[in-house]
């Protein structure tokens, strides 16, 4: 074989030194099996439909082959393959599991009842409510959408968990993704059973609840009594911040702060994650062990480090609930249990097999949650932490010492900065293939925000919630409220330095399975063997450059459309407000190009009129017709017309592609190349397949039904 090998331009002694290497680090074999099992639950979303259920007899017969041959030379392929195995199956699975009816379509005005749920406040003064075991007039109970939520406008405090609502609203399915390939919010709806979504148009009557609240609603009041004591303690943006940082309620922050934040590479402060469990259960396992230390009767007999570990999975579950127990706060909670759980065991408390641990945990629990930019970007940032505290770890221990207090306060400020910039450049790729922008000042605003969160915000939220029980929480909040202006104030600073923030156009997706796998192969291996891991990573650069941006874009909507001319991307006026952000943003751009008003010159890119606009590329002739009225004068000059109203394919015979409203309904966004031989079109349909998520698929499989 090697000699095979060597002719075909593969030299044998590299297979044969590959081979030999990867075998020295048979311990680490184990740290590739979530890894598997992460390929099996990527393997069933990228299926263009819905695969067969006995489809799960491969995983049991896979999980049978490696335990009987386990001991056999390819015994840890064969767990490797029931790893992946296992993944495609429990996703499946879990799709089955959470299956609920979906709306077929937009409807309304319809009347609207059921249980309040969840209720969280905005940026733009709306009550968002999630109603459950919801009814909706006119359609059989047994295709009504298990949960409902609808943004009502009016409403107040009497808006709580538990009650009775009834409204008129306007509803439609979930939102398909605007551009090809962009966030799926009718997959993430369907995991958390959510079947329509919708717009109050009347004021809405609420009743008392029929029946006592359960858990979930009973923490919820909790958590909105808790905001708005915050709010009376300590008013303002201060006041929203440390309701977000307390109750993960997020509404509140003004716009321009959140921006702020997010260029300044400071937005994960505000989104509770495995930073805020990690301060919170630091501080609480260090005060509790503290306190206990004090008593030398207690601190000598007893196994006083175990029972601050357990008190502080205690203090980290009841953080867990009172934030709202999202899945990104879930996962945080379920990493922190296992690092704690370590410590009372007597095991290392941070280790690459925790961390393995922690995602196979995680993945059981909620296989979707692969697919989010949370799940993808902490697991980045802890793996490749681990990974290089793991390198360094000696070469810090022998720096601290016998260090004096100067050496230990720069050797925590360097350690905030090689975390910060680890952190960064592990999160990176993700940060710019999701959110298509890249904070180059990051590690400065860290490096400054980090410590103040840590030492000062944080322990104040603890005492607060200490003094909540007893009425003095603004003892402790208004002190909190100092840091979190130090903290935003540092946001601005850095926000407002040119070229702060790096905007990046959207990028495929192989982008990030590269990335993905040469930072995995760098971090879960030792020796030399982990540089091969910078081949994908530098693939991932060239394909990430090589990526050529879309032509033109067509939306949900039928005015929604995008021309890419020499100065930007121009966006039509009858775009709606969050389809024309998410465009630009995925552009890379922080402002459109100027659409053309009233008739162009005949020398511009894009000519206009008020029913249409011509676009001429290369050989290519583009019609795009807002108004029947220019259907007659496109159909006989444009080699594609993309239209805005239903066209009959007989009376509009000339364009080699047709583009019209009826098409785009059914494959949903367009992207469009204009390439020297004709344009190349890909759908959001085509990209989501027939999957359960999709409104089409649930329409088909009602029709089917008798």
């Amino acid at each position: 074989m090697n000699r095979v090998l060597g002719n075909a331009g593969v030299p044998a002694g590299a297979v044969s030194g590959l081979s030999a290497a990867i075998a020295a680090e048979r311990e680490r074999w184990v740290l590739w099996l979530p890894v598997a099992f992460g390929l099996g639950i990527a393997a069933y979303f990228s299926l263009p439909a819905e695969p067969a259920p006995w489809l799960v007899g491969i995983f049991l017969a896979a999980l049978a082959a490696s335990f009987l041959l386990r001991h056999r030379p390819w015994g840890p392929a064969l767990i490797g393959l029931a790893a992946l195995a296992g993944g495609f199956s429990l996703a499946q699975l879990r799709t089955i599991a959470v299956e609920a009816p979906v709306l077929e379509r937009r409807i309304g005005p319809v009347t609207v009842t059921g249980t309040v749920e969840t209720a969280s406040l905005d940026r733009r003064g709306s009550r968002r409510v999630t109603l459950s075991r919801a009814r909706i007039s006119g359609l059989p109970a047994e295709r009504s959408p298990r949960r409902i939520r609808v943004g009502i406008r009016s409403a107040g405090a009497e808006l709580q968990p538990g009650r009775i609502l009834s409204v008129r609203a306007i509803l439609q399915p979930p939102l398909a993704p605007v551009i090809p390939g962009g966030f799926d919010f009718a997959r993430r709806a369907w995991y958390r059973q959510l079947g329509a979504v919708g717009f109050a148009v009347s004021r809405p009557t609420i009743s008392p609840a029929r029946d006592p609240p359960g858990p979930r609603a009973r923490i919820d009041l909790l958590r909105q009594r808790i905001v708005q004591r915050i709010a009376h303690a300590l008013p303002g943006e201060e006041g929203a911040i440390a309701a977000a940082l307390t109750a993960g309620k997020r509404g509140a922050i003004p716009e321009p702060v959140l921006v702020a934040m997010r260029d300044a590479g400071l937005a994960h402060l505000l989104a509770i994650s495995g930073l805020h469990f990690s301060l919170v259960a630091a501080l609480l396992f260090g005060g509790l062990r503290t306190t206990l230390a004090a008593f030398p009767f207690v601190a000598l007999r007893y196994p006083i480090k175990k029972w601050a570990a357990a008190g502080a999975l205690a203090g980290a579950l009841v953080y867990l609930l009172i934030s709202g127990a999202s899945i990104p706060t879930q996962r945080a909670f379920i990493m922190l249990s296992v690092v704690l759980l370590a410590v009372m065991l007597d095991r290392a408390a941070i280790s690459m097999r925790l961390v393995a641990v922690a995602a196979a945990a995680v993945l059981l629990i909620a296989p979707e949650s692969l697919l989010g930019a949370s799940f993808q970007m902490s697991f980045a940032a802890v793996v490749a932490l681990v990974a290089f505290y793991e390198a360094v770890s000696g070469r810090f221990a022998g720096w601290r010492a016998d260090a004096g207090v100067a050496r230990r306060i720069a050797l925590y400020a360097l350690g905030v900065g090689m975390t910060t910039l680890i952190a960064g450049l592990a999160t990176g790729p993700y940060a710019i293939y999701h959110f298509n922008r890249f904070a180059v000042f990051g590690i400065v605003a860290n490096v400054l925000a980090v410590p103040i969160t840590g030492l000062w915000i944080m322990p104040c939220a603890i005492v607060a919630f200490l003094l909540m029980p007893l009425g003095l929480e603004a003892l402790a909040l208004q002190p909190m409220g100092w840091g979190i202006a130090a903290v935003v104030a540092v946001a601005k600073t850095v926000s407002s330095w040119p070229s702060s923030v790096l905007l990046v156009p959207a990028m495929p997706t192989a982008f990030l399975a590269l990335a993905t796998c040469g930072g995995l192969w760098l971090c879960l291996w030792h020796g030399r063997l982990r540089m091969l891991g910078l081949i994908p990573i530098l693939a991932a650069v060239l394909v990430g450059a090589r990526e050529r941006p879309p032509d033109i874009l067509t939306g949900l909507d039928p005015g929604a459309v995008a021309v890419r001319l020499e100065d930007g991307l121009a966006i039509a006026p009858g775009t709606r407000r969050f389809t024309r952000e998410y465009w630009l943003r995925s552009a890379g751009l922080a402002e459109p190009a100027r659409w053309p008003e009233g008739r162009a010159a005949l020398t511009s890119a894009l000519a206009c009129d008020g029913i249409g606009c011509f676009l001429r590329r290369g050989p290519n002739s583009v019609a795009i017709a807002f108004d029947r009225a220019a259907l007659l004068e496109d159909c006989r000059k444009a080699t594609l017309l993309i239209a805005s109203v239903r066209v009959v394919r007989r009376r509009c015979p000339e364009p080699g592609t047709l583009i019209d409203l009826r098409q785009r309904r059914r494959e949903g966004a367009l992207a469009i190349w204009l390439e020297p031989d004709g344009p190349r079109i890909l759908s959001a349909r085509r990209i989501r397949g027939e999957r359960p998520w999709v409104a089409q698929y649930w329409r088909k499989r009602q029709t089917r039904r008798p």
